[in-house]
């Protein structure tokens, strides 16, 4: 069973997605879905911490674990963009042109049976969308209990837009830099 955690992990984070998506078009409790995208966040860590732990490192962890972060991430921008406008859409596509290139890049080396990891740039990225994100999340819920003064609201919403500016500098420079570590 040990050596299966981590996919199955993997397998309930995308699983989760479609959840989180239907909690936030859905007049539910916005808690739920916060809940569920913290959840779903705290897996990829486990995830990634029991495969190595015990050593069952796998091609279906390789390739599924970061596809699961990708959906879970950019389903979440999404609500944040186009449901909630915390972020500017361009900031959604500046991500998902990124992820895309690069999961073709894997992809393409994936086939040859070369695994890359992700490098502290890539690693770096994803700290950086989850914490944006759940900090959105959390806002938005504690917005349904507590009436903010306006001037504190719109600090925190353009806090919000420049730090996912920043965001997409960092997807931006790690992209690039898959592409320079690939070429030497």
């Amino acid at each position: 069973m040990k050596k299966h955690a981590p996919n199955i992990l993997t397998i309930f984070r995308v699983l989760l997605v479609p959840v989180f998506i239907w909690l936030t078009i859905t007049n539910h409790p916005f808690y739920w879905a916060t809940a569920v995208f913290i959840v779903a966040s705290i897996t990829d860590y486990f995830d990634g911490l029991l495969a190595r732990k015990f050593k069952v490192i796998s091609n279906f962890g390789k390739i599924m674990d970061p596809l699961a972060d990708k959906f879970l991430i950019i389903s979440a921008l999404f609500v944040l963009s186009l449901k909630l406008d915390y972020i500017h859409l361009s900031i959604v596509i500046i991500i998902i042109f990124r992820e895309i290139i690069i999961t073709i890049l894997r992809g393409y080396y994936a086939r040859k049976n070369i695994f890359i990891a992700a490098n502290i740039w890539g690693k770096l990225k994803t700290i950086f969308q989850l914490t944006g994100i759940i900090f959105c999340l959390l806002f938005t819920t504690a917005k349904n209990y507590i009436s903010f003064p306006r001037n504190i609201e719109n600090s925190i919403n353009f806090s919000i837009q420049a730090f996912f500016w920043i965001v997409a500098i960092i997807t931006i420079l790690s992209g690039l830099n898959y592409f320079i570590t690939k070429q030497k």
